[in-house]
């Protein structure tokens, strides 16, 4: 008899978890990562809900707002908020510029409009001192880059924004990294 009650018990807790997760998985596709994201961000919120509501060990609330805490970071990744936190900081102009000599052919053009970078340089001033010392995605300066024609102005703009291109690339593989650092460190203890 109890395991007919068992069976029955776990037949609508599947049920149920099929309620739940049939949204996330009718969104779901194969395509790109964020995707999967998605299925994990769910999936530490739904168990720091059980386990936080639950609060059947010491540290149960701790671990949900642990949980809690990769779901931010994951929400920070996924929308890639810091790779392009630097575009708050500067107002550029683009547009297709014909190319005279071929006709339906054109360049892409841009223009600074303005640039608010010190700011955003202030705001991180360790990885500011970190991409001066050469770290990033991009070279600060390009060997092969014709600065010819260029204004002192303009080469100071161009540097300036590969510096900040550096700082939003190594913010975000920052926030990714914590991410998971704080996964392995913790996911085997996220049981009831």
């Amino acid at each position: 008899m109890k395991t007919i009650k068992l069976a029955i018990r776990q037949f609508k807790y599947g049920i149920k978890n099929l309620i739940k997760w049939f949204p996330i998985i009718w969104k779901d596709r194969d395509w790109d990562y964020s995707f999967i994201f998605t299925i994990l961000e769910n999936k530490l919120k739904f168990q720091a809900d059980y386990i936080g509501t639950k609060d059947r060990h010491v540290n149960a609330k701790r671990d949900a707002e642990v949980m809690m805490t990769c779901v931010r970071l994951i929400k920070l990744v996924k929308d890639e908020t810091y790779s392009s936190e630097y575009v708050d900081y500067h107002k550029t102009k683009y547009w297709f510029e014909p190319i005279e000599d071929k006709p339906g052919y054109s360049t892409w053009e841009s223009q600074l409009q303005s640039e608010n970078f010190d700011e955003y340089f202030k705001k991180y001033p360790l990885i500011y001192k970190r991409v001066l010392n050469g770290e990033g995605i991009m070279p600060l300066h390009n060997e092969f880059e014709d600065y010819a024609g260029f204004s002192e102005e303009e080469k100071e703009q161009s540097l300036k924004l590969r510096v900040a291109l550096n700082i939003s690339s190594i913010n975000h593989d920052r926030a990714r990294k914590l991410l998971f650092k704080i996964i392995e460190q913790n996911i085997e203890k996220w049981w009831d």
